[in-house]
């Protein structure tokens, strides 16, 4: 199979998750421990092949993507320190608002680069002449004009885009509509974490349903100390987040809960967590002859990687769609691997979904979205 050339709009920890993982499938002959559907369609992690990043932050500005990776403010978990150098040089992008106020305050800082910002065809024209297929959005929680631009540019150099953060693109009916009569793919929005907060409530919610229980109330609570939690301190930021977070839940039910009844999302910014989110899930309800019941449950992980493992899927994806000639939000894939598609389904039939796209082809008419 042919590389998959990336585009990486942020570097971030994400960003930094997914760079280290590639170096390290490539250093283990693809024997890495953790990988998610190690093939799709002949695509393994090993084409996925990173040709373009962008940033604004002067410590990551100018260098290459393997240094980049590992200036602060990131501070994710450096599982494969010795990633080589790749030969992309991180380029400038366009501030806009993926540059937060809350960033001024943040342990690490956050120092703007001094380089003049580009121009939309200065973007686009990097975009073209590295080999960009997919170009992934890693920005900061919030920023929607950025994600906005960035997606104008993708159609304009006529790429894929993967939306892994909570801004609304790829299930917004416009935008949807734009890449589909540009031949091209839009896959989003929010990415569903490999071992998340949100994919563990969102099963734990349905077994209520499936043993005949009463959901009554449930809230997820979160707290880490990554920039996008910094970030979600801001309100304005977090409401993208929460929404999405809460829809994912809710969509997992034959019932909605009353909005009073549920509360799902960031909660605080605990710098000493760096990178480690920390969830804690309480769901009550109501057993045979209306008996009382709850559970509480703790998780904690490394917020980056767990997405950078569901990125692998997203990139894959959607290079599939455009070897097919695809468009529009894919809604063979996205359901399984995003908070806020398109269209929402059950988890196990998404995940068939999936996997009948990546080995025999995409099907039509299907009518179990929920």
């Amino acid at each position: 199979m042919s590389k998959i050339g990336v585009g990486l709009v942020g570097v971030g920890n994400c960003a930094s998750s997914l760079v280290q993982g590639l170096a390290c499938h490539r250093t283990a002959n693809g024997e890495m421990t953790g990988v998610p559907f190690p093939v799709l369609s002949g695509y393994t992690i090993g084409d996925i092949d990173v040709v373009c990043a962008f940033d604004v932050d002067r410590r990551k500005v100018g260098y290459d993507l393997a240094d980049a990776i590992f200036a602060e403010p990131n501070c994710t978990t450096r599982f494969f320190p010795g990633v080589p150098k790749s030969g992309v040089t991180v380029a400038r992008g366009p501030n806009l608002d993926g540059v937060s106020a809350m960033m001024s305050s943040a342990p690490r800082g956050f120092e703007v680069s001094d380089e003049p910002e580009p121009s939309k065809g200065d973007v686009i024209d990097q975009i073209r002449s590295s080999g960009v297929q997919v170009l992934v959005n890693y920005l900061p929680v919030g920023s929607q004009s950025a994600s906005e631009f960035y997606a104008e540019c993708a159609l304009e150099a006529g790429v894929a885009f993967v939306n892994a953060i909570p801004v609304f693109l790829g299930s917004d009916d416009s935008w949807n509509a734009r890449f589909a009569d540009a031949g091209l793919p839009i896959l989003g929005d929010d990415i569903k974490a490999q071992m998340g907060a949100t994919v563990v409530q969102r099963h734990l919610s349905h077994l209520f349903d499936m043993r005949g229980a009463k959901l009554d109330r449930a809230y997820q609570l979160n707290v880490g100390g990554n920039t996008d939690f910094l970030n979600m301190l801001d309100s304005n930021r977090l409401s993208s987040k929460r929404h999405s977070k809460t829809e994912a839940v809710q969509s997992a039910l034959e019932e909605r809960l009353e909005d009073d009844n549920i509360r799902v999302g960031p909660s605080d910014y605990v710098s000493w967590l760096d990178d480690q989110k920390v969830a804690y899930m309480r769901l009550e309800g109501q057993l045979f002859g209306g008996v009382p019941m709850n559970m509480e449950i703790r998780l904690a992980v490394e917020d980056s990687p767990n997405a950078a493992a569901m990125s692998c899927i997203a990139i894959r994806c959607a290079r599939i769609a455009l070897d097919r000639g695809l468009s529009g939000a894919i809604s063979d894939v996205c359901p399984f691997l995003f908070k806020h598609p398109l269209q929402q389904m059950n988890d196990e039939h998404a995940y068939e979904r999936l996997k009948q796209f990546a080995d025999l082809g995409t099907r039509t008419g299907e009518t179990d979205a929920v």
